[in-house]
């Protein structure tokens, strides 16, 4: 599996994962200038901004990483022009979580809630 069939069978397995406990998913891969979400889910009145990562070969430094401030601060701009282009969640609460999809030490699917705010 080449790098975007991997990540595209992550997306997939975050997807199920949280439908599974009560998500409804909203969009995946929103795009905008600033970044791309990968998931964005709704649960109990909270919008969920997901990062995935599949790292079947990768460790908590490299996960680090590859999910930097600076890559923070896209995920967090690009949910705020999706917040401004979707008024009808502008009530909602919302939150960054990632999803580390077989990561060696790990669960097969591994979600951190509220894993990183506003920076």
């Amino acid at each position: 599996m080449n790098n975007k069939e991997t990540g595209n069978s992550g997306e997939n397995r975050c997807c199920e994962f949280l439908q599974k406990n009560g998500y409804e998913i909203i969009q995946r891969n929103y795009r905008e200038s600033s970044g791309e979400i990968d998931v964005i889910a709704i649960k109990n009145e909270t919008i969920v901004f997901v990062e995935v990562k599949t790292l079947p070969n990768a460790t908590l430094d490299m996960l680090q990483k590859v999910l930097n401030t600076e890559k923070q601060k896209r995920i967090v701009k690009t949910a705020k022009r999706f917040l401004i282009n979707h008024r009808e969640y502008s009530n909602s609460y919302l939150r960054f979580d990632v999803i580390i999809i077989d990561m060696p030490g790990l669960p097969p699917v591994y979600h951190i809630e509220n894993a990183f705010t506003e920076v």
